[in-house]
């Protein structure tokens, strides 16, 4: 009954609302993968009591109907930006609107993935300063499929040609000797917005492989008609890495550090507390409209599956070699020009130091 329940999801409401990135958009495309979001409730959400806060009001760009965002939404809900004397005002925004305000202090802090990187290089003035989860996307192929890792010729997925999904199955192909620049014509990737249409397209044998963003690698197993080649989360090469990060605008870094570092402790204490409560953690996003979800027991399971950093292990988890490791791999397939070394350097900054 479960795997039918979950194969009738499939053109469901779940998909077009959990199966975004986290915070993350292209640098090509100011919506990204967030183009299959939820619509929220309303475009922002404030705390409602007029209590003293240290630090006042502060936008947080955050609504964008991703189950990622889960830390967030649950610092709100709980009061842990409050704790830390934050007056946070939750919102939505575009990936150009989050780049320019972090690069003039506007926004002064967005969860996102490693495509945030080549925004980085390209000037936007932004630091890593923490590691939010392991990963959320999956490569899957036809049940019957007998690909077992990286070949040439193979016919893959994504969401956008540059996005995510792309830069992931590229550094997959990397990893396995197979070239996945285009002009080398040694794969072939092929966009699709939407999700469900790519899963179709692998069913139907248009594709060979399918790069998704959770949960539709779970729910087409679920269907029986695929089976996973690569979750992110535990497989290498990606296995063990942060994928995810907390990214602090510089300007407000150097100006006010405190001010990051209460929004940073707020989000290590919800992601404590979702791991603790993952069950209450998704009864809240529901409830708040955060994001639409049909499965609650699979949405549960994928918050438990991502690892996050929390105040207990905070520190212990080497996130630098982490922005090191991607931006190495970034480098290999053609999306960051200069050394990774002196990239790295630039662009992690411990609140520690």
């Amino acid at each position: 009954m479960k795997k039918k329940v979950l194969a009738l999801l499939l053109t469901g409401a779940l998909v077009a609302s959990v199966m975004t990135g986290c915070g993350g958009a292209s640098d090509n495309n100011t919506t990204g993968n967030t183009d299959n979001n939820s619509t929220q409730a309303s475009d922002s959400k404030e705390e409602s009591s007029d209590g003293d806060y240290k630090f006042g009001k502060i936008d947080i760009p955050a609504l964008d109907g991703s189950l990622c965002g889960a830390p967030i939404y649950i610092a709100y809900e709980k009061g842990f930006f409050k704790e830390e004397g934050i007056d946070a005002n939750l919102t939505a925004a575009d990936f150009e609107t989050r780049k320019i305000g972090l690069n003039n202090g506007n926004v002064p802090f967005v969860n996102g993935d490693f495509q945030f990187f080549s925004s980085a290089e390209q000037g936007i003035d932004m630091k890593v300063i923490g590691g939010m989860h392991y990963g959320c996307i999956k490569l899957v192929v036809r049940e019957d499929s007998d690909i077992t890792g990286p070949v040439k010729d193979l016919k893959i997925g994504v969401d956008e040609v540059g996005g995510t999904t792309f830069q992931v199955a590229s550094v997959w192909l990397e990893e396995g000797g197979v070239s996945a620049k285009q002009e080398n014509g040694e794969a072939t990737f092929l966009p699709y917005s939407d999700g469900n249409l790519e899963l179709e397209a692998l069913y139907n044998g248009d594709i060979d492989v399918a790069a998704v963003w959770d949960p539709l690698g779970d729910i087409a197993v679920a269907s029986g008609k695929a089976k996973v080649l690569v979750d992110i989360t535990k497989d290498e090469p990606f296995a063990g890495k942060y994928c995810c990060f907390y990214y602090a605008s510089t300007k407000v870094l150097e100006e006010n550090p405190d001010e990051i570092k209460a929004l940073y402790n707020a989000v290590l204490k919800a992601q404590d507390w979702i791991m603790q409560n993952p069950e209450e953690a998704l009864d809240l996003i529901v409830k708040g409209e955060y994001s639409q979800v049909e499965d609650k027991d699979l949405a549960i399971e994928l918050l438990k599956s991502y690892e996050y950093e929390t105040p207990s292990n905070a520190g212990s988890h080497d996130v630098k070699a982490d922005v090191q490791y991607f931006s190495e791999e970034l480098k290999k397939i053609g999306y960051l020009n200069g050394d990774p070394t002196e990239f790295t350097n630039n662009l992690y900054k411990s609140l520690e130091n």
